[in-house]
């Protein structure tokens, strides 16, 4: 048999793109080359997209793209191509399945999984809408409290009110507060303001990450996170707890653990663990998740679960959080990817 064509997406235009390249540098040493034929596409930090022929540890140190190892691309929009066209050479090249390995902008917030859906190309994870909510904290936080979920208690502004009102606005809110763009991730443009006199430059901070923020008060407690795996048939791997020595789980901490550590399983009861994870399942169905998410909560110490986020396409290195709970429940990172591919051609 023919073997199945996968293009995997890494790099974006986006100020994630370091991290894409880790994942999926990570993702493509992982993929079973002996059942699929991988085809590497790069997208540069301008937003130019080009099918990448050189080797795969260029990838991660961010030495991809060289003229001899890349020729740029376009994705056709035309349903009837399925995939792409080389500007190069004029071919169309057909493929039968995209595995964007991207974060933040122009990768997980729903923009590229819209063009392929125009495409009618097959993915992995989340479809538009879902990566789209999911990526704005606000509208993600409204939907999950109307079902009775606990959230944070937030304000949220635009660039273009008034700093005076939204600091006047801001007044009600308890401190530490976080202020955090409304559309970005791996913590970028995030403060951990701790009183007042220091609200209007983390809001300046955070303005420059996106042109809306939000301002919600700390949940006292812990972080908790729960890998999601399915479509309508749902997988849950095991519950895990984020320790802190100080400030919050900003970029520095998420890869490099410098002073924090992940606890798997959490440091919680089975039971619950067991309710964090039945939560974990409702807010991944409210928000129509697809494929796979890792949804993060607060657990606090009169145990409440209190909504935080759910990232679309999280870290991917076999040592991240999401590969790492699944692989207590007896899932291999191979046999994770595996699956991400049967649940997107199930899109086809």
């Amino acid at each position: 048999m023919q073997k199945l064509k996968i293009a995997c997406f890494f790099g974006g235009c986006s100020s994630e793109y370091d991290v894409s390249l880790v994942s999926a540098t990570s993702v493509i040493r992982n993929i079973d080359q002996t059942k699929y034929d991988l085809i590497m596409i790069g997208i540069t930090k301008e937003g130019d997209f080009y099918l990448y022929n050189g080797e795969i540890d260029k990838i991660e140190n961010n030495q991809w793209f060289q003229k001899d190892t890349c020729q740029k691309i376009t994705i056709s929009t035309n349903r009837s191509d399925h995939g792409f066209i080389n500007l190069e050479t004029n071919e169309l090249i057909r493929i039968d399945l995209a595995m964007p390995i991207l974060h933040g902008r122009n990768g997980e917030d729903g923009r590229l999984q819209g063009l392929f859906e125009l495409a009618h190309i097959p993915f992995i994870g989340c479809g538009m809408t879902s990566s789209a909510i999911c990526m704005d904290k606000v509208i993600a936080h409204e939907l999950v409290r109307a079902k009775g979920i606990l959230v944070p208690k937030f304000h949220s502004f635009k660039r273009t009110d008034e700093k005076s009102m939204i600091l006047e606005e801001s007044k009600d809110l308890t401190y530490p507060v976080f202020v955090k763009p409304i559309k970005a991730g791996s913590s970028f443009g995030i403060t951990k303001v701790l009183k007042e006199a220091d609200l209007e430059n983390a809001i300046d901070l955070a303005f420059q990450y996106d042109d809306s923020i939000t301002i919600e008060e700390n949940v006292e407690g812990f972080e908790v996170g729960c890998a999601v795996l399915g479509n309508e048939s749902l997988t849950i791997g095991e519950v895990d707890e984020i320790e802190l020595q100080d400030g919050f789980f900003d970029y520095e901490e998420k890869y490099t653990l410098k002073t924090s550590k992940i606890i798997l399983p959490a440091r919680i009861d089975e039971k619950e663990r067991n309710r964090i994870q039945k939560t974990a399942l409702e807010i991944y169905q409210i928000l129509g998740c697809q494929g796979f998410a890792r949804v993060d909560m607060f657990y606090t110490p009169d145990k409440k679960i209190v909504f935080n986020e759910v990232n679309t396409i999280p870290g991917c290195t076999s040592h991240s959080r999401y590969p790492s709970m699944l692989k207590e429940i007896g899932y291999d990172f191979r046999d994770v990817i595996e699956e991400w591919i049967k649940l997107g051609l199930k899109r086809g």
